[in-house]
């Protein structure tokens, strides 16, 4: 069996998710594995690059998992021939100018997303790495998720007949930061470095509708900063200028309505911290990070609206669990394997930066449309 060593730089990853998900769980896991396995008498190696701003942090990581290479000029890691990945997971407001250097220096690309601050600067990096002749992927992780997993099995066996409505709930209460301390980073609620939910978030629910259910034809959104003033990491008070919370109405493609809130302001009264509703024609499913549940239309019980008696029936109990049928692996590293499949073995992959510009592209209207109150239809972007 050879054994081919690829060299990654993940610049990013003394944040949380660069660190937990995209380094712990996915790259330091395929080590742990023996590496990933071509299927064609190669196995793949990957040896992480760290790259960031911060020297100590970076020096501890690298300290902290046996790994010899860190750096904090990207320059010179981009012009080592041996590196043959990029990875972004930094701030957004950072990203943009450090995929268009990855691009020139002609490395593939991997990224989180947003992949720029607007539609333009996410539609220029996808043709400068078309050009380029780069590949390229952008990190759309909640598709690989087991509850999103069992509703697009759902989906392709034609159980809900025709699909009525997709409604979601995300969010949870991001504290403050004065009395307990903030569960996320600053800026992500000052507008200045790229923070806002609707930049966010709008780009994960983009991927989820247009490849369970259908393309984003026009959105409606309302944001909102309900906590005007927070705490910074430093203890001291400032001013939130981004967006916390946004609701949103989407018409997808073949006529299904969404209508998906998303709140760091709200407080969980749900069994997991994002959960989507589908009501079809034959058959309905809720479905969160790991479970699903479904109620088909033959089993559909018949409630009577009446405000004078107590409800006597447990709803929740009228739905049945959608099996595992399979073992789930990590929703990162399922993702970085395909990546590193279609890198290196050809395979198919069409999560790439024209699928991460439509995100940036939803995000950027339905700004737009709470700004100008009003409807604006989402027209389908080429390069």
């Amino acid at each position: 069996m050879e054994r081919k060593t690829v060299h990654i730089a993940m610049n990013g990853v003394t944040g949380r998710m660069g660190h937990r998900q995209h380094l712990v769980r996915s790259i330091l896991a395929l080590r742990e594995q023996g590496g990933l396995d071509l299927g064609d008498g190669r196995v793949l190696w990957p040896e992480p690059v760290l790259v960031g701003r911060r020297e100590d942090a970076l020096r501890a990581l690298a300290e902290r998992y046996g790994l010899t290479r860190w750096s904090t000029d990207l320059d010179a890691v981009l012009a080592d021939p041996a590196i043959d990945i990029y990875f972004d997971a930094q701030v957004t407001s950072a990203r943009e100018e450090a995929l268009k250097k990855a691009v020139a220096a002609g490395k593939h690309l991997y990224t989180e997303k947003p992949t720029a601050t607007g539609l333009d600067g996410a539609l220029d990096l996808a043709r400068r790495a078309e050009v380029a002749g780069v590949k390229h992927g952008v990190v759309q992780d909640k598709l690989f998720l087991p509850g999103l997993l069992k509703l697009k099995r759902l989906v392709d066996g034609g159980f809900f007949g025709r699909v009525l409505s997709v409604r979601g709930e995300f969010g949870y209460w991001v504290f403050e930061g004065d009395w307990q301390e903030a569960q996320r980073p600053s800026w992500n609620y000052r507008t200045r470095d790229g923070g806002g939910i609707v930049t966010d978030m709008f780009p994960h629910w983009e991927y989820v509708l247009h490849e369970l259910f259908g393309r984003v034809t026009s959105v409606q959104a309302l944001t909102a900063t309900h906590l005007p003033r927070r705490w910074d990491e430093r203890g001291e008070p400032y001013e939130a200028t981004a967006d916390d919370a946004a609701y949103g109405i989407f018409q997808l493609e073949g006529g299904a309505i969404a209508q998906i809130n998303s709140s760091w302001a709200v407080r969980v009264h749900r069994d997991e911290l994002v959960e989507f509703q589908v009501d079809g024609t034959e058959g309905s499913a809720v479905a969160g990070l790991r479970t699903c549940r479904v109620q088909h239309r033959s089993a559909t019980p018949k409630p009577v609206w009446n405000p004078d008696l107590p409800a006597t029936e447990v709803f929740r109990e009228q739905w049945q669990e959608v099996p595992d049928n399979g073992t789930f692996d990590n929703g990162f590293k399922a993702q970085w394997e395909l990546f590193l499949r279609h890198v290196y073995a050809d395979a198919p992959y069409h999560w790439d930066l024209l699928a991460g510009a439509r995100g940036v592209q939803l995000a950027e209207l339905g700004l737009a449309s709470s700004a100008q109150g009003r409807r604006i239809d989402v027209p389908e972007i080429t390069l």
